[in-house]
C-alpha cells in the first residue's frame, strides 16, 4: 500500500535552519507561479492571495500591480506597474488603462503591498481603486478585486465590500 502522507506534514518552521526556510519559500513561489502563469484561470482567491503575499513579502517599498485577465479570467500577465516609497506609491489611471488595452485584458485584479505590515486599506487606496474602476469601465475592462498584502496577511476589497 502506498503511503499518501506528504513529507511536510507536521514539519514546524522552528525545525528549519535559515537556508531551509529560504528553500521552502522559493519552492512555494515556484508552485504558486505555475498556477498564476499566462493561460491559467484564477482557481481561487486564496491561491491568488498566497501568491501575492509571497511575491511581495520582502519588498521594502510599496509596489502597485495587476493581474491582467481575459474574459474567462485566465491570466494574460502579472505586472508591477508602479514603485513607491515606504508608505505610498503614485498610481496613474492613464497608465493602467494603457496597460490594460495593450494586454487586451477583459478584467483585472489589482494588488499592492503595505511594507508597514498593516493591511487595512487606506482612504487613498479606496479612492484610487474607485477611480481606476471608473476609468477601466469606459473601455469595458472589469475590476474584480484589489488585494492589499503584507508578509503575514492580506485584505481583499471584494470580500470586504469595498468594490
Amino acid at each position: 500500500m502506498k503511503n499518501t502522507e506528504d513529507r511536510f506534514t507536521g514539519l514546524k518552521p522552528s525545525e528549519l535552519n535559515d537556508e531551509e526556510k529560504q528553500s521552502v519559500v522559493i519552492l512555494a513561489m515556484k508552485l504558486l507561479a505555475v498556477k498564476h502563469r499566462a493561460g491559467r484561470a484564477l482557481s481561487s482567491p486564496e491561491e491568488t492571495r498566497n501568491f501575492l503575499r509571497l511575491r511581495l513579502a520582502d519588498y521594502r517599498n510599496e509596489v502597485f500591480g495587476s493581474l491582467f485577465l481575459d474574459n474567462r479570467h485566465r491570466i494574460i500577465a502579472v505586472r508591477e506597474l508602479f514603485q513607491g516609497t515606504i508608505d505610498g506609491a503614485s498610481i496613474h489611471p492613464r497608465v493602467v488603462v494603457q496597460q490594460a488595452l495593450e494586454a487586451n485584458a477583459a478584467a483585472m485584479v489589482f494588488f499592492h503591498n503595505h511594507p508597514s505590515g498593516v493591511t487595512e486599506p487606506s482612504r487613498a487606496d479606496e479612492m484610487i481603486t474607485r477611480r481606476l474602476k471608473e476609468a477601466l469601465a469606459l473601455v469595458d475592462v472589469r475590476v474584480l478585486d484589489h488585494f492589499v498584502v503584507s508578509g503575514g496577511e492580506s485584505v481583499s476589497f471584494a470580500e470586504s465590500g469595498l468594490l
